[in-house]
């Protein structure tokens, strides 16, 4: 199984410092974002400590090629109302290739965006717009992984049909995969109880070998409330039985899966939540 977290990048030790918490967790795999999610300031890569984070990766067994970086919340590819708006998003996310590049990580996972009220097909269209815009030039030796979205509000990938519309319409499909969120799909719909038939589906749809991530979440909503709002293992409507399933799936089994659960009492519960996962057994951490 691979299992890991969302983890933090700060400090003097930046993506060393990221390595070190995935390891107090027990985690062979991990998270982070190349900086603050809701802005554009970033370091210079010369400042992650990358050649330090990468030693202790091999020295601990964590493969570089299962490490997840997450692009922030404010690039929206989907934006037609406001140009400026697609416009930071274009040139924000040739920087966070850039920056993958620099890295050494193959794997983005982007949110395809909202579309603003501007409709379902405006927001398609102008996503795979985008996304030929950022990949035809990129150094980036990776892939794109488009996230499974909850539906909340304007935002679009909530089906597998439609984020098979991006791929199958953009010049370069085999630059992108999928990040399949199990409290998303649960928001939007999708029956989780039947893993094993929604990667029938997604396999149908989208093709197995293109699911690159599983974000790993129960969900505060009933499904179909697409909302988004996870819960920790266990605490949700999804329930540690079936996403412990979820882990253990054969068929995903070289897949990363990440941790994105609330914090108790101030408190990442990862470390807690990986032994729950380890031992296929619940224990309230509450």
């Amino acid at each position: 199984m691979i299992i890991g977290s969302h983890v933090s990048m700060s400090g003097k030790d930046m993506l060393l410092a990221s390595v070190k918490e995935a390891l107090s967790y027990g985690a062979n795999t991990f998270m982070f974002y190349t900086g603050a999610p809701q802005n554009t300031r970033r370091k210079e890569t010369s400042e992650l400590k990358i050649e330090e984070a990468k030693a202790l990766m091999k020295q601990s067994g964590i493969d570089i090629r299962n490490v997840v970086v997450h692009a922030p919340y404010i690039i929206n590819l989907a934006n037609t109302v406001k140009e400026e708006t697609y416009e930071l998003a274009v040139r924000f996310l040739k920087q966070e290739l850039q920056r993958c590049a620099d890295i050494g990580t193959s794997i983005l996972v982007l949110h395809p965006g909202s579309h603003v009220q501007a409709g379902l097909e405006a927001g398609l269209n102008q996503i795979i717009l985008g996304l030929n815009e950022v990949l035809k030039e990129t150094p980036y030796q990776g892939k794109i992984a488009l996230e499974t979205m909850a539906g909340k509000g304007s935002e679009v990938g909530t089906t597998f049909d439609q984020l098979k519309y991006i791929i199958d319409h953009c010049d370069y499909p085999e630059k992108l995969g999928i990040c399949l969120d199990t409290c998303h799909i649960h928001d939007a719909g999708y029956d989780l109880s039947n893993f094993d038939a929604i990667l029938d589906e997604f396999d149908r749809v989208l093709g197995l070998e293109n699911l690159l991530a599983v974000h790993l979440n129960d969900s505060k909503n009933v499904k179909g409330a697409h909302k988004d709002r996870h819960a920790n293992l266990g605490h949700g409507e999804i329930g540690f039985d079936i996403l412990n399933g979820v882990a253990h799936n054969e068929r995903i089994k070289d897949v990363p899966k990440i941790l994105e659960t609330p914090f108790i009492n101030q408190k990442a519960p990862y470390k807690e939540e990986i032994t729950m996962l380890k031992n296929q057994t619940f224990t309230n951490i509450e």
